[in-house]
């Protein structure tokens, strides 16, 4: 049996197992394994979107930076590393453009004016598809509970396990970028935020738009270290919480309450703190950031840490053990939802899986073009 919120959604609602709260467009997803601070989600469709007809424009480098390319040391810096982030080897990364800052709503909306690109949030759930997932005899559910959602952070109002994600998480009918809390809510007067509710297919339709591409692992971390040699943060050692707020992340305990000492609740608006040596904003906290590469837990061990490794492209396919059936890229860089007490993901070396349907509203993505 496959263990993934959407799936339990389904399992946990039609099956009464373990449901914890049900309205007409918000229902708790169960949860049986942690996973920092991203959701483990089950794919919508296990098709992806169709970007084939998407026209890219003859964009420049504007509002990119030039990183010039170099070798660096690639990994765990601290005790706060996981098992995927070992052992720290060498790697070489030729010189590209990133974007300053993440995609913000501004940008992608105007995406999706010039292409009537549908986010797969946006799109109704099939379940055609949906059923080869759950187990025999599964009964279909209401037309409602099919109709397009995402997954929204939802605090509760006490201290909670750290191990049970579905206390903060509600699948919500309704929510995607354009309403990123759900149908009541909206981007207007959030345009310079990242837009949010963003999959892989929906990130790679927008590159491809922008004539630009996802940044890969190697690229995204060489980037965000920003030249500083085995740091722990984008900024150096100093902790995330010391002095002046570094990044927008969670302050105080998670997940019921948030000081906002860094200045914001949620999300923030782009270029809010201060950039890295590469003058590049929001490398750590404020949105995940999608990459062009398959997430492998044990992806390192099969790198020489005696030689250096040329622009790596990533592992030939996905593994993660947690989820074996499903396809995942890696995400990096943390959200608003990091912090020390269950995920510390602002760190440059973290990373993560996310599967490539699914998006939520802490996952967004930046961009790269090649150096030509």
């Amino acid at each position: 049996m496959y263990r993934f919120p959407l799936l339990c959604l389904f399992l946990v609602v039609f099956l009464s197992c373990k449901t914890k709260k049900e309205s007409k467009t918000k229902v708790v997803a169960n949860a049986e394994e942690l996973s920092c601070c991203n959701i483990n989600s089950k794919s919508r469709f296990l098709v992806q979107s169709d970007s084939s007809e998407i026209v890219p424009q003859a964009t420049g480098t504007a509002g990119m930076i030039f990183i010039e390319g170099g070798t660096f040391e690639m990994g765990a810096d601290n005790n706060q590393a996981r098992p995927d982030e070992y052992p720290k080897h060498p790697v070489k990364v030729n010189s590209f453009w990133m974007d300053e800052h993440e995609v913000t709503n501004a940008q992608f909306k105007e995406f999706v004016d010039e292409t009537g690109y549908i986010t797969e949030a946006e799109k109704d759930i099939d379940w055609e598809m949906m059923k080869m997932q759950v187990l025999p005899g599964t009964p279909k559910p209401s037309e409602e509970m099919l109709k397009a959602g995402s997954m929204v952070f939802n605090p509760p109002s006490q201290t909670v396990p750290l191990n049970d994600y579905s206390q903060w998480w509600s699948w919500v009918v309704g929510a995607n970028w354009q309403h990123p809390e759900g149908p009541e809510s909206s981007t207007e007067g959030r345009e310079n935020y990242p837009v949010v509710h963003i999959c892989w297919n929906d990130a790679v339709a927008y590159c491809k738009w922008a004539g630009k591409r996802l940044p890969t692992e190697a690229e995204w971390e060489y980037a965000a270290r920003g030249g500083l040699e085995n740091n722990i943060y984008p900024w150096g050692n100093d902790h995330i919480e010391a002095g002046t707020p570094k990044a927008n992340s969670w302050n105080g305990n998670f997940p019921n309450l948030n000081t906002q000492k860094d200045g914001f609740y949620s999300t923030a608006p782009v270029k809010s703190y201060m950039p890295n040596p590469y003058k590049l904003y929001d490398m750590a906290g404020n949105v995940w950031e999608w990459t062009a590469d398959w997430y492998d837990m044990n992806y390192y061990t099969s790198l020489p840490s005696d030689k250096v490794t040329v622009d790596p492209k990533g592992p030939a396919k996905s593994n993660d053990a947690r989820n074996p059936y499903d396809k995942r890229k890696t995400i990096r860089g943390g959200s608003f939802l990091c912090n020390d007490s269950y995920c510390s993901s602002y760190r440059v070396a973290a990373r993560m899986p996310g599967e490539i349907n699914t998006g939520m509203n802490h996952t967004g993505f930046r961009c790269v073009k090649d150096d030509k």
